[in-house]
């Protein structure tokens, strides 16, 4: 038997895909012998209609089961018209979705549990995310964004940044704006310090 995983990744140990339409990868598997195909999504980046052409191409690909966490009513149709059936997953791996097939625990989906272009946003964010780090999500944003997404994702940012030296010493001109500026602030505190008495004073009616 063949049956297909949505997953992030390329392997039985990557973890398994919430979407459907525009998850990563297919890993086709064989619960029988444990033999694995994983297949790049070729649905994942289109303008519209993914759940269709995914749904298409699993068929084409042989797959009498399918195991994913959601599933679209366009790409169920398809399913229910072809005879293939969809399982329902709750996260974990590939291979740990594949062996709660083979031991009968996963719920099968009697119709689609997401509405139509419901996987748009988590197939590019929340799929690609954890098959490349941080992603388009916060991978190419700012601050935060490249050091967790492009560090993470793909080896650079914090995983090559060079440590911190030492501070360097303020220069001349730094050290006489600091002066210059705690006299003002010591000025402003007299000020303020003479306001407050002025307005007990006036309170008290002196």
């Amino acid at each position: 038997m063949k049956i297909v995983v949505t997953s992030t990744g390329g392997d039985l140990d990557a973890p398994a895909s919430p979407v459907f339409g525009r998850c990563p990868y297919y890993v086709f598997v064989d619960p029988d012998t444990w033999q694995f195909q994983a297949v790049e999504n070729p649905a994942m980046s289109a303008p519209g209609g993914a759940g269709i052409q995914a749904a298409q191409f699993v068929i084409e690909q042989g797959a009498q089961a399918v195991l994913t966490g959601h599933v679209g009513p366009n790409a169920y149709n398809i399913f229910r018209s072809a005879g293939t059936p969809v399982y329902l997953t709750s996260g974990g791996t590939v291979r740990q979705a594949a062996e709660a097939f083979a031991a009968g625990r996963l719920p099968s989906a009697a119709d689609a549990t997401v509405q139509a272009h419901a996987g748009m946003g988590m197939g590019t964010g929340m799929g690609a995310v954890m098959a490349r780090g941080m992603g388009t999500g916060m991978g190419r944003g700012r601050g935060m964004g490249r050091g967790m997404g492009t560090g993470m994702g793909r080896g650079r940012g914090m995983g090559v940044m060079p440590p911190a030296g030492p501070p360097a010493p303020p220069a001349p001109a730094r050290e006489e704006e600091i002066a210059a500026l705690r006299d003002m602030a010591g000025e402003l505190r007299k000020q303020l310090a003479d306001v407050v008495e002025r307005i007990e004073k006036l309170e008290k009616g002196e």
